[in-house]
């Protein structure tokens, strides 16, 4: 028997985080339908926010640094004519401005949103995480002081219009909001985005509503509400192969070497296409396998599985024609679901 707050599970789960709760909220449920105590997310998402949250439980937390890089993509809602302090409907109102009668026309809500893709630089909200002389921004903010934080870089991958109706803003105020959909790089801001997109339309905005409809390949769709957590715990376990979305192997005549994290030659590993949907059936068997007929790429990260379980990551070396060894679990990471 496994001392308590120790499962002896390491998975991978996909949730539906509800608005509301933060996703430190999220973690800590787990903490406690999962009895362990080493549970992390990949990923932030603010209070506000819904959606995909990928949750990592027990050795699995150590898959969150190869995670919290894959691409994101959002709905989200930009309500025009008011700013708030925190760029959401959570934060103060700061000002109110007139909108201008284009903003409700479709066709120039289309085009404005289309023309969004592409790379560019923002300023990140005053209350995030980003930390400023050793402290957090919103603690600053919170506490009156004024922050001046630096333009990062971003990249919009696609941007899709999927409404334009009018709403009720935060002063009470019928108000445009318009409905999108993005996909954008790691650690983009949505709250920066709706922000400038309310100064480029020459007035103001804020974020209305968002939810994360996908996290890398996992769908919104794939994920278990966490109201059902409780009851249906296992059902929130998904393949991690799917979620990180790499080329993978089973360690079929090298899996000692495996075990003891020992690099591979090129010639100990026959390479299998990536876990998505679209070419996959919903099974974990060896038979619904893809082989790869492309050789491995200069450092590309690969999976590899014993015992139908994600044993380790390895790193590939072009010149040594090796792998190397960069993560390996002490309890392999459960298949679960191919959602």
């Amino acid at each position: 028997m496994s001392k308590r707050g120790s499962s002896g599970r390491s998975c991978l789960l996909a949730i539906n985080k509800p608005v509301g709760m933060s996703s430190h909220d999220v973690v800590n449920v787990v903490r406690r339908v999962f009895n362990e105590r080493r549970v992390g997310h990949a990923g932030t998402l603010d209070p506000q926010a819904s959606g995909v949250l990928l949750v990592c439980v027990g050795p699995a937390t150590r898959l969150d640094a190869y995670l919290v890089g894959h691409g994101k993509r959002y709905r989200m809602g930009v309500t025009f004519g008011l700013s708030t302090t925190t760029d959401d409907c959570e934060g103060d109102i700061l000002r109110q401005l007139p909108v201008p009668e284009c903003v409700g026309d479709t066709d120039y809500a289309h085009k404005f949103i289309e023309g969004m893709v592409g790379k560019g630089m923002q300023v990140p909200p005053i209350y995030s995480a980003i930390k400023v002389k050793g402290k957090k921004a919103y603690e600053q903010a919170r506490a009156g002081k004024v922050i001046d934080l630096a333009p990062r870089p971003f990249e919009i991958y696609d941007a899709q219009l999927c409404d334009v109706h009018e709403s009720r803003r935060l002063d009470g105020c019928e108000a445009v909001e318009w409905i999108c959909e993005m996909s954008v790089s790691k650690g983009t801001y949505m709250r920066s985005i709706a922000r400038d997109m309310g100064r480029e339309v020459g007035s103001c905005a804020y974020v209305s509503s968002l939810a994360r409809v996908r996290s890398g390949s996992v769908l919104l769709d794939d994920c278990l509400d966490l109201s059902d957590l409780e009851q249906h715990k296992e059902e929130a376990v998904i393949d991690p192969l799917l979620a990180l979305g790499c080329r993978f192997a089973f360690a079929r005549d090298c899996f000692s070497k495996v075990e003891h994290g020992a690099w591979l030659n090129d010639s100990d590993l026959s390479l299998n296409e990536p876990l998505m949907t679209e070419l996959y059936a919903p099974c974990t068997c060896t038979t619904s396998v893809i082989p790869s007929t492309k050789p491995p790429k200069p450092n590309e990260v690969v999976g590899v599985i014993v015992n139908n379980r994600l044993k380790a990551l390895y790193e590939y070396h072009e010149s040594e024609h090796r792998y190397q060894p960069r993560c390996v679990f002490s309890i392999g990471v459960e298949r679960g679901r191919t959602v």
